[in-house]
This record gives structure tokens, C-alpha cells and sequence, in this order.
């Protein structure tokens, strides 16, 4: 084992996120103003090995931004830790004194997708949360119109809410970074609330943009649990979702930044999730050599990369997954080292409850930064007790334990 690491120099850069996943969410953006979410998703388009990079690290690397985060990851958060979807860290704050609402107030969210497990296990706890803001008496109704991951659907249904949705406020997840800036300032333009949550777009125009700490920091932490238990020289598959997405795209350009820094022979490729391309992709570079490690930026394909190894009759590397449960669970049954990174999924009851403050006239976070923390191998049988009963596609920190419907909406995978 090698313990020796190139640790980045921390700076207090004043970097504005661009759009997780992200993902994180979740493919991260360019710029130097967003981080974003989603980070497990979509589908890529022809999956492809990008052995020499893509020239993804020149477009998508940013120091500035790539210091911030790694110093957020120890940052103290301000709320209680018990309500980590409330959690923020100090810094800009908006006046919503503008938009005090006297009753119950819709909302329209034009929402990237729910095409995958991530986003599905949000979506449900969005709506759950929803419940709670309706018998509030806060929100009427949330409009939501699913872009179905298409920019242009996307931007069609973000201009049918500010003609005709009657909307106070919106509330917008984009499909991706550049693509959606234009729209999202549209919104802006109406006067009214903008909630910007999980990917961000190249606009700080939002009232607030709500992210876990970002794509960088989860390419951080995967990275150097990497190098810590491998070797220089050591091999990396790194299984990537989709180009474009902010969120994933900085994940990657951190990682392998780190690789590179450390020795780590690292190849990478873009899978669309699909569980017959990640087999075949391990598959074919267990052919070549060894394999030691293997990194992903998102976790919903894990088990189908683990189950290469085993009918290729390799060991079984160091991985860094997800905390979707069935990479979770697999992570258990064999005993591999692994590391399960977090674009936290608790993060879509956030935009409702910002909204809740923001129509109580009450500042909210001009960049709300949520707690992003892995799950370790010593907190791993916590998670899975935590969530016995739960389906495979379900996300362990989802956050939604304290909403009406808990369990059974999420176990029975009630997608509204």
C-alpha cells in the first residue's frame, strides 16, 4: 500500500460553481462559475474509450474552483446536522424581502429527467416533501414538466412557464450547463423567485443554486482513496456516464489530475450506464492486464463492473462506487476495499424548503452548498441497516426519513 499523496495547495477562491450533478449527480461544467449535479444518469452517446483524456482536463479543470471544494470538504456547516438538506455553508446570502407571500404560492419546475435511479429516488422524496408543503399551506401545487434529458425539450418547457404557467416561482434542474443558461436568465428576467438546484448553468442570476459541494470534491475523495491503497504504476478503469454535464466532467478532470500527479495509470470510457458496455469494457482491459482499480462517476452500473471481475476470475480491485444500494450491498458480499462517494440525493427536498423561506421573506444562500460525505467501509453496515427493505436503484442518503410515506413509498418505488 502507498500512502504517499500530492496534496493540493488549499486556496480561498472566490470561484462561482457551474452547473452534478451535478451530479453529480450526478457531469460537472466548465467555467468558473458553477458546480452541479446530477451524477448518475443519463446515456451517453456512442460509448467510447477516451484513453489520452478527450481533452476533458483543459476544458473542465479549474483551479480555482477545484481548491475551493477541496478545502469545503472539511467545511463547517451551518444548521443542524441532523437536517443536512438544510445544512449550508457561510457565505453570500439573497434578500427575499421582495417576494413575502401572503398565501399559498405554485410553483413550476422544469426538471432535466427521472431516466435513472439517482434522479428517480429524488423525485420521490421531492414529492413526498411537496405533501409537507402543501398542508403547510406554503405551496398550491408544483407544475412540473419532465425535459425527458433533451436541452431542447428542456429550454421549450422552462419559456411555456414564464408564457403561460402562471408560475411564482421556478425551480429548475438542468440537463446541462451551457446549453440552459439562456433560459434560466429568461426566468430571472420574469422578477420572480429562480431555485437552481443539483447541475448549474453559466448564470449566477438564480435566487439561489442549490448543489452538494461539488464534482471536483467527489474526483477528490475517489482519487485518493485510489492512490492510498494502490500502487504507483497501478492500473485504473475509470467508467464514466456521459460528456457534457458539469458535474461528472469536473469529477473526472480531478481524478485525473490526481492520477496523474501519483503514477496511477488511469483509461477512461463513456458507458451510458449500460451494464452490457461496462462488462465488456472491463472485460476487454482484464485482457490486456491486470487491473488493480476501478472509479466511476456514478455507482448504478458497480455491480455489473464487480461481476466482470468475477467471471473473468480476476481479484477484485479497489473501487470507488456510489451509495446506491445494490453497489452497496455487492460491496459487502465480497469484501472488496471500496469507497461509496456521495452527490447527496437529499438535496431535491431542498429547493421546496428554500422556497418555504424565500416566500417567508426570509435570506436564503445565494450559493447553497449542501454536506457531500462518502460512506466508508466502517459506516457501510449502518447505511445498509439504515436502509433494509430498501430496492436495488435506491440512494442510502436519500434524507426522507422524516417525511410522510416513509417507508413504504420508497420501498414500493412510488414514482409520481
Amino acid at each position: 500500500m502507498r500512502h504517499k499523496m500530492h496534496r493540493a495547495p488549499i486556496a480561498v477562491a472566490s470561484a462561482l460553481l457551474l452547473g452534478v450533478f451535478a451530479t453529480s449527480c450526478s457531469t460537472e461544467d466548465p467555467t468558473d462559475s458553477t458546480t452541479g449535479t446530477d451524477e448518475s444518469s443519463e446515456t451517453s452517446e456512442s460509448p467510447e474509450a477516451s484513453e489520452e483524456g478527450s481533452g476533458d482536463e483543459q476544458e473542465w479543470f479549474d483551479q480555482a474552483v477545484y481548491d475551493e471544494q477541496y478545502e469545503q470538504r472539511s467545511a463547517t456547516f451551518e444548521g443542524d446536522p441532523e437536517k443536512p438538506y438544510l445544512q449550508y455553508i457561510d457565505g453570500e446570502m439573497t434578500d427575499t424581502s421582495e417576494y413575502k407571500a401572503n398565501g399559498e404560492m405554485k410553483a413550476c419546475f422544469a426538471n432535466a429527467s427521472i431516466s435513472n435511479p439517482w434522479r428517480q429516488t429524488g423525485w420521490i422524496t421531492m414529492n413526498q416533501q411537496l405533501k409537507e408543503m402543501q398542508d403547510k399551506g406554503v405551496i398550491s401545487e408544483m407544475e412540473t414538466r419532465d425535459a425527458g434529458d433533451d436541452d431542447n425539450t428542456q429550454i421549450a418547457d422552462i419559456d411555456y412557464f414564464i408564457s403561460e404557467g402562471n408560475c411564482d416561482a421556478f425551480i429548475i434542474s438542468p440537463n446541462s450547463t451551457a446549453a440552459m443558461t439562456d433560459a434560466v436568465e429568461r426566468a430571472c428576467e420574469t422578477g420572480k423567485p429562480v431555485v437552481v438546484f443539483d447541475r448549474g448553468v453559466e448564470t449566477d442570476c438564480a435566487t439561489t443554486f442549490i448543489h452538494p459541494i461539488g464534482g471536483f470534491a467527489w474526483g477528490i475523495d475517489t482519487a485518493e482513496f485510489l492512490i492510498d491503497n494502490l500502487e504507483e504504476g497501478d492500473k485504473v478503469v475509470a467508467l464514466r456516464i456521459l460528456p457534457g454535464v458539469d458535474v461528472l466532467e469536473q469529477r473526472w478532470a480531478a481524478a485525473e489530475k490526481l492520477f496523474d500527479e501519483n503514477g496511477i495509470e488511469a483509461v477512461d470510457y463513456f458507458t451510458g450506464a449500460d451494464p452490457t458496455e461496462i462488462k465488456k469494457i472491463i472485460t476487454d482491459e482484464l485482457g490486456k492486464g491486470e487491473v488493480q482499480g476501478v472509479w466511476m462517476d456514478a455507482g448504478d452500473g458497480a455491480a455489473a463492473a464487480i461481476e466482470a471481475f468475477e467471471d473473468f476470475g480476476a481479484d477484485y480491485p479497489v473501487m470507488t462506487g456510489e451509495d446506491e444500494m445494490t453497489f452497496l450491498r455487492k460491496w459487502e458480499e465480497t469484501g472488496l476495499t471500496g469507497l461509496a462517494p456521495v452527490y447527496s440525493n437529499f438535496q431535491w427536498r431542498t429547493p421546496l424548503l428554500a422556497l418555504e423561506k424565500i416566500f417567508a421573506g426570509e435570506e436564503v444562500p445565494k450559493e447553497w452548498v449542501l454536506p457531500q460525505t462518502p460512506i466508508t467501509e466502517d459506516e457501510r453496515a449502518d447505511y445498509l441497516e439504515a436502509n433494509d427493505g430498501m430496492p436495488d436503484g435506491h440512494y442510502a442518503k436519500f434524507g426522507g426519513e422524516d417525511l410522510v410515506g416513509y417507508p413504504e413509498v420508497w420501498q414500493e418505488r412510488q414514482i409520481p
